[in-house]
Order: C-alpha cells, then structure tokens, then sequence
C-alpha cells in the first residue's frame, strides 16, 4: 500500500534514464563552476586515455579503442574538483580558525579549493600557518624517532600510485611497523581475505572481454549508476546484445533500471533508453548470505532432478569441499532463507534456473556484500556459486569484485598490508639490506581503537579522510585530538585535517592531473584496475602551486628526514620513477619487465592463476566454503529492529560531497533523510516528511542521529537508508566481520522512532 504524501522541501522524484541528458548537464555545471573553460575540455580529453592520466575516480578498466572519451558524469565531477581554479591561501587560513572551519559541512571544505603550500598547526592562534617544507619534515622526523615504531600508523588512500604506495610502504618498515591502516580495510578486505580461501588469489577473474562474451550477469550489492559509472557502458552493450542481467539490491536504483548512454546518438536524439536489469530482486540488508544459499540450493535440486546443473566434472577436477557444502545447503530450510532474505523460495528458483541456463555467467558486486559482519561469507559463497558451474577460467565467465578507488587494489599489490607474506618481507630484506617486521600490524578498525586507547601516538596519512571515514564518528574524531602527531598528505582540506594533534601538518601534493617534473623530467605513475590491468598515468596541467611536491617526493622526504641513515637510495628514487619501479619488479612477482610494458598503451595485465584453472590455495584446489545458518547476526530478531544502509549519494565520491543533490534518488539540497518503505512507515506509524530518531540498538554506547527526515522509497521492508559518512555516528566501532576487520556499514541494527524535536517539516 502507499502512504499519505506529502510535499517536502528538496524530495521530488526523478522519471528520467541515469545517464543521458541529466549526466550532460550535471557535467556542464561541474566544468563551469570548477574549471577554467578554455582548459577544461582539453583536460578532459586526456582521462583514461594513452599517454593521459588515470582519472582520479572509481578503478573501472578503460575500453581501448572503443570510444571517443573515456570519462564519465562522476569521472568529470572528480577531474575538475582536483583541476579546480579555487585555491586555499595563506589570507584565507590567517582569518578561519581551525574550530570555525570544523563548523562547515565536508562539502564547503572541499569546495574551498586546492592547498598551495605546507601548513602547520598554531595552537596560540587556532589557525593553520604555512611552513617550509624541510621544517615539516625535520620536525616530523624528530617526532618519530622519539616514539616506538609500533606507536604510529601509516594510513593509505586507494588515489595514491604505485610508486607512492610501495615508497610508503617502505618507509613504514624500515622505520619498523606493519601498522597499515587503508581504505580497502573498509570496502574491499572481505575480498582481499575471502577470495584468497577460494580461489587463491583476492582479486577479480574477468576483463573486460568477458563482458562482450558472457550469456549472464548477476549483479549484488553495487549501484554502477553513481560509485563505477564507466561499468554502465559496459551493462548498456550487454543488454542491447541480450544479455539477462539479474540484479539483487535492497534499493531499487535508477541506473540499474534504464540508462541512456551519452555516447548514442539515436538515444540520446530520442530520449530514449535501455532496460538494465532483466529481473531485480530486492533483497534486504543483510539478507545477502541467505540468498545466495537460497540460490544454489535451488540449483542442488535442479541438477538432482535433471543432472547438468551443476559441473561436477569441474568440481570433481579442480575443487575441494563440495561435499560437505553440498550437505549444509540441502540441510538449510527455505523457511529459514525466505525470513532471513526478505525474497520468496520461487524468486530464488527463478535465479537459478537462469544460471542454470546460461554456459558463462559473470557474477559482479560491490560493497553491499563486504560491509556486512559476515562479509568474508558472503564472497565466499559468491566464489562457491561460480564454482558449482564451473565459471572461472573460461571466456565471458569469472567473479567480478567492483573496488572503489583507482587505485586500492593496486596499493595492496605494491605492500600496503598489515599482514605481509614472509616472502614479501624476506625480498625487501634482501634487497635493502634491512630487517622488516615479521609480527603482523594494524588494520583501519585496530588503529582507530589503539588511537582511542592512547596506545598510538602518530598518524600518518597518504592522502584520504581517515576519521571521516571511519565508523562512530564522535569517538574517532576524539581519538585524533588525543595524538602527538598528525600528518595529511592531500590535494584540499577536509574534517580530517581539522581534528588537530598535539602537532599536525598538511602536506599539499600533485594531483593526477597535474604535471610531475623531477630532475628536468616528465614523470609516470602507475595504476592497477578493478581487473588487474596496471598502465601508467600522467597529468600535463600547470600544478596549483610552485610549492607542490609529488607523493613519492613527500614520502621520501619524511623519510630521510625520520631515519638519517636509511639504507634506502631514496633522492636517487624520486629523481626518477623508474628506479621505483625497477624495485617494485625486483620484490614483487609479475612486475616483470615493468618499465618496458608500462609504455606500451593498455599497459599489462597481472598474474590471475584462476583464469588458468590453477588455484594458488594450500591444498591446490578451489576451496567451497560451509557457512551455518543464514543470518549475518541472529541475535538481533526484534520486531522493531530495522537494518540501516549507509549510502553515497550520486555527487558523492567516498567521503567527498561534489553537490548536496542525489538526483537518480529524488533528492535535492539536503543530506538529511532516511530512506524508509512504505511498509515500515506504516508499522512504525510514521508519513513521508516526518522528522524521526534513529539509534543503534548493538552497542553499550548510546549511538543516535537525531531530527532526520524519513522519506518514502522503494527499499526492501526492514531495511532503512541514510547517507554516508553522516550516518557513520551510528556505525559501531565494534561491530565489524571478523575475519577482515571490515566495518558492517551496510547492515547496522537501529530503531526508528518519531522525534521529540518536531513531527513534520513546514
């Protein structure tokens, strides 16, 4: 049934396709308000493209040859926010203290422009004064040599290269830790540390070749429309040759409906568009581990009632464990996968009678499958699914993990980890001649609590907004205070920045857009992909300022400065990027000839054992998997109890807010709304527009977001959604999967209740 509605300031829907002529304009206003014109479409051009620069955005692979420009709405909103005319001046910062700059929103942060020079803390005044950047260093350096290695950790953004990442690294374990705090640890670690149990290895099988063979596409837990825009090329060819795409989401969103590709003509002329998702389920939060069991016990019943459902010749061949899976799914009960799924056992036969029809199927998914406390199991039951069918190492068939950053991936292949193989450390070591720490490190949500705890004293961060990010914002933003030392290494300010240190530092760098001169010459970097393709990238633009460094120049000069007798060459290093990557080649398997093929256009792709059929797993095989049950958490069963989603909303990229409009959802000028279904506003008595309470119901802390409008949208009954990092405050700490470390910020159980504050807007 549907509510009373009524109007609300900024909600009213939005009937176009995603993509088409709204994706034009929003990229038009990013331009104008952004870039200097004249530059701006040259600049543009150059995104994903030979001999340009790696777009600054999600790690969608680039389609060679295949169309006049490789950016998207969300790519030209990341490009002209880093190649911004706007700039943070010394003037500005002299008349904002540091406690009114924490009173803006993230988006006003940002939206202040580019950072010209170093920056140091000044208590006395409460503001950020430039320094010269050997007195940054020389006193980032003193800092360090005073505490214990361990007491500082070393945080990585997923938009830092190669060389920056594997310098950071480096740095890191000369100095003697393995504390490596990074974004993936709170996206992607459940495929980092699942994928690796299945298969071998935590990364994707496909390429983008296989997206032009595959008879199948089931998408789970990702919004291509907003967070890998590029993928929608992608799904509009599938679609259009009659590839069924099947998709299971808790939202119901725009670009996984219909999407008008900018790039036709004919549709762009007609208004028209092209249906997605051939079928759409809309599983509810948390609900995903059910599901997927749901789906291949239909898939057992299928084949046992006419064999050739399933590929026992592949399983018999190259798989271990499928009997022990096998009895665990026939014991598990459809009553029990209907509950806890939130779908009916015929739309889970449904699901699998297409697999079973289909001879390549391709299985894709994002973060609404690894922000979960189970969301190790979940891509490991992804693997499983692919497995009883025999779906990886074959054309147009493999799991599809879609990583955020441009990079994340590519930082875990050069070190960044917590968790390093011996044989990693033991080449470094032969190689540098040092010792690097064996005992493992940090990872995101051990060194927020170290921090809290006052065991870690120092926090380095090579690019990103780590406490923004981070969940339960009021104990991390504290936590920060509470350091002796904090530094930032970013293009523009965030919150992050502000939550100052006993000392702090902001270091500005290049962005990729930008031109890298060292030693008289043009500098690359390099990047990996969601599908491990590693090509280099380099930007041609004028930098903000002359007093802009490269990331690896910063890294390597907080380095000489914190270790005086470093056995690391590291001013040979920055000098020339090909030394970096000469040392990358040498300690890390499949960077071979990795000067030489990074000049071939395209780049190279990295060693994928499954796409071979072999599994570099400690018995040789591919590993099914036994999860018990169905639900992610059974102690949670309460009535009222709903499961929150956090979201991005489409002029969002991670923590950065480009505009306060989420157009494919009907949502404009705010960020202050909850996501709720027409069923659950009726059962908790509440109407479109009123203002609500939402509060965590599995901490000891009491974790509330007050005066929040909820708003009527086509989610799954018991799920609700909000917007991230706002509703962080409601992301315990503590609540996380344990076998990654991951934060469960897409299935956290809160009530809902009317607030005292106010019933209904105006």
């Amino acid at each position: 049934m549907t509510t009373k509605r009524r109007e609300v300031a900024g909600i009213r829907p939005y009937d176009a396709p995603a993509g088409g002529w709204g994706a034009l304009k929003a990229t038009a206003v990013a331009v104008r308000t952004q870039m200097d014109m004249m530059e701006a479409p040259v600049t543009l051009m150059r995104t994903n493209q030979p001999m340009g620069f790696d777009c600054p955005g999600c790690a969608w692979p680039d389609k060679e040859h295949r169309s006049t420009f490789q950016f998207c709405e969300n790519g030209a909103k990341a490009v002209t926010w880093e190649a911004t005319k706007k700039r943070v001046t010394a003037a500005f910062l002299a008349q904002n203290t540091v406690t009114s700059l924490l009173e803006k929103s993230d988006y006003e942060l940002e939206n202040y422009g580019r950072l010209t020079q170093p920056l140091s803390y000044d208590r006395a005044t409460d503001t950020l004064r430039p320094v010269s950047w050997e007195a940054a260093f020389d006193r980032i350096g003193t800092v360090l040599r005073g505490l214990s290695p361990n007491q500082t950790e070393f945080y990585t953004s997923g938009r830092a290269s190669n060389e920056a990442a594997y310098l950071f690294q480096l740095f890191a374990r000369e100095y003697g830790t393995n504390n490596f705090p990074d974004c993936s640890n709170m996206c992607h670690e459940a495929t980092s540390v699942g994928l690796p149990r299945s298969i071998g290895i935590g990364k994707g099988t496909v390429s983008l070749d296989d997206f032009d063979e595959t008879e199948l596409i089931i998408s789970i837990g990702h919004n291509p429309g907003t967070n890998h825009p590029r993928m929608m090329g992608t799904l509009h060819e599938a679609s259009r040759r009659g590839v069924p795409i099947i998709v299971l989401n808790p939202l119901k969103e725009r670009a996984l409906e219909r999407f008008t590709d900018p790039q036709n003509v004919i549709e762009m002329a007609t208004y028209g568009s092209t249906r997605i998702a051939s079928s759409y389920y809309q599983v509810k939060s948390g609900g995903d581990t059910a599901a997927l069991k749901g789906i291949m016990k239909a898939l057992l019943a299928l084949d046992e009632a006419q064999r050739g459902a399933i590929d026992h010749d592949f399983i018999a061949e190259h798989t271990q464990g499928f009997a022990q899976f096998s009895d665990d799914l026939r014991n598990t009960s459809w009553e029990s996968i209907e509950k806890e799924s939130g779908l009916q056992r015929a739309e889970l036969q449904q699901v699998a009678a297409a697999y079973a029809k289909s001879r390549a199927t391709i299985v894709s998914y994002g973060m609404g499958i690894t922000q979960h406390n189970k969301g190790t199991a979940n891509v490991r039951l992804i693997a499983d699914l692919l497995l009883l069918r025999g779906n990886f190492g074959k054309p147009g068939a493999g799991i599809c993990p879609l990583r955020g950053h441009s990079n994340v991936q590519g930082n875990r292949t050069v070190g960044i980890t917590e968790k390093p193989s011996s044989q990693f450390l033991q080449n470094l070591q032969d190689v540098f001649g040092f010792t690097p720490p064996r005992e493992h490190g940090h990872d995101s949500v051990r060194a927020m609590q170290a921090m809290i705890d006052g065991q870690a004293k120092a926090l380095l961060c090579l690019g990103g907004n780590f406490a923004v990010a981070m969940p339960e914002s009021e104990r991390s933003f504290q936590a920060m205070k509470q350091l002796d030392l904090s530094v930032h290494v970013g293009t523009k300010l965030n919150r992050s920045h502000l939550l100052v240190a006993r000392e702090t530092f902001i270091l500005p760098c290049l962005g990729r857009t930008e031109l890298d001169i060292q030693a008289g010459e043009r500098q690359s970097v390099t990047v990996e992909d969601s599908m491990s393709m590693v090509h280099a990238s380099s930007g041609k633009l004028k930098p903000a300022s002359e007093s802009l460094r490269s990331e690896p120049a910063i890294v390597a000069g907080m380095a000489m400065a914190t270790m005086p007798q470093s056995k690391v060459q590291w001013q040979d290093l920055v000098s020339n990027y090909d030394a970096i990557r000469d040392l990358i080649e040498k300690t890390i398997p499949g960077f071979d000839d990795y000067n030489k093929r990074i000049r071939i256009p395209g780049g190279f792709r990295m060693p994928l054992p499954p796409t071979e059929r072999k599994w570099p797993t400690e018995t040789g095989k591919a590993m099914f998997s036994v999860f018990k049950g169905v639900s992610e958490d059974v102690k949670i069963q309460a009535d009222d109890v709903l499961r929150l989603i956090t979201l991005r909303s489409h002029d969002q990229y991670n923590t950065t807010v480009y505009a306060l409009d989420d157009r494919y959802r009907g949502v404009f000028g705010r960020r202050d709304v909850l996501f709720m279904n027409d069923i659950d506003l009726e059962k908790h008595g509440l109407e479109h527009g009123d203002l609500v309470d939402i509060e965590t119901v599995v901490s000891d802390r009491k974790l509330s977001m007050p005066g929040i409008t909820v708003i009527a949208y086509d989610i799954a009954p018991g799920s609700v959604g909000a917007y991230y990092p706002e509703a962080n405050v409601l992301v315990p700490l503590d609540y996380f999967d344990e076998d990654s470390g991951t934060p469960s910020y897409k299935s956290v159980p809160v009530r809902v209740t009317r607030s005292d504050k106010q019933n209904q807007l105006p």
